[in-house]
């Protein structure tokens, strides 16, 4: 397997990979947005709430603010033999704000300062007058299996990596289908007289330019065993931690199968 990094930000990487089949690539895929912990509010104590907002919407917004995640510090609650929650397992935030005002995630004061929410401009209520708002947000780990709000991912896909051929015999170099390509990834090279392909993993293989080509010179296919995987975080979790993650937790589930078939065998 070859693994090749075509763009890289802060919440998005876009890898080429080669020599796997889709059965691999798509188990990465539905890994990394189910079984990859990240942090999330789970248990939530309102002492006050005078806003507008019900405590069951406040909630509901609290459990999907993203929460930044830090897997080496913090373990999963059914692994930590406290009876309710502790600092091993478990991260308190604090909320205390009087009105006027809007109440903001980044107004949640965690008691750990790595494990925070990812932006600190979601709204989340807004406090008239004299209104004030006082809870206690219990943060834990848990996985997109179990809800939602533990997806890591906003973005995880991933396509066949494009095959564009053109038969040099059959092509009459018109230039119609470069001038048609909706992403320009042909392009008409006047000093050779030639069709050429430029940007070819920018290539949607929505075959517009084999319906252009009246010659049937070009074919678009997409290879078997190379894809372009794309994943987008929401901020709980740099991109590359995700793949990472999910790569281990695949190894894993694979080690138990052999150690189950050696064992039966």
């Amino acid at each position: 397997m070859d693994i090749a990094i075509k763009s890289k930000e802060e919440d998005r990487i876009t890898l080429v990979i080669e020599g796997v089949d889709v059965p691999f690539i798509n188990a990465i895929r539905r890994i990394c947005m189910m079984e990859v912990p990240t942090m999330a509010i789970e248990e939530l104590g309102i002492f006050k709430n005078d806003s507008r907002v019900f405590d069951e919407v406040l909630a509901h917004r609290l459990g999907l603010v993203p929460i930044k995640t830090d897997l080496e510090s913090i373990i999963p609650r059914d692994e930590c033999d406290c009876d309710d929650h502790c600092p091993k397992c478990s991260v308190t935030l604090l909320l205390k704000e009087k009105g006027p005002k809007t109440v903001y995630s980044g107004d949640l004061n965690s008691q750990d300062a790595k494990i925070t929410p990812v932006h600190d401009t979601i709204p989340l209520l807004k406090l008239r007058g004299d209104e004030e708002v006082e809870l206690e947000a219990i943060a834990q780990l848990g996985t997109g299996l179990e809800h939602a709000k533990w997806q890591p991912t906003t973005v995880a896909a991933y396509k066949y990596y494009p095959e564009i051929t053109i038969d040099t015999e059959k092509c009459e170099a018109c230039a119609d289908c470069a001038s048609e390509c909706p992403r320009g990834v042909l392009e008409f090279d006047e000093k050779e007289n030639k069709i050429l392909v430029v940007d070819p993993e920018n290539c949607s293989m929505c075959k517009t330019c084999v319906k252009d080509c009246e010659m049937e010179a070009i074919t678009v296919e997409g290879r078997d065993d190379k894809f372009i995987f794309q994943l987008e975080s929401d901020g709980s979790l740099k991109p590359e931690e995700v793949i990472s993650a999910a790569c281990d937790i695949l190894a894993a589930k694979s080690q138990k199968i052999i150690e189950f078939t050696e064992g039966e065998s």
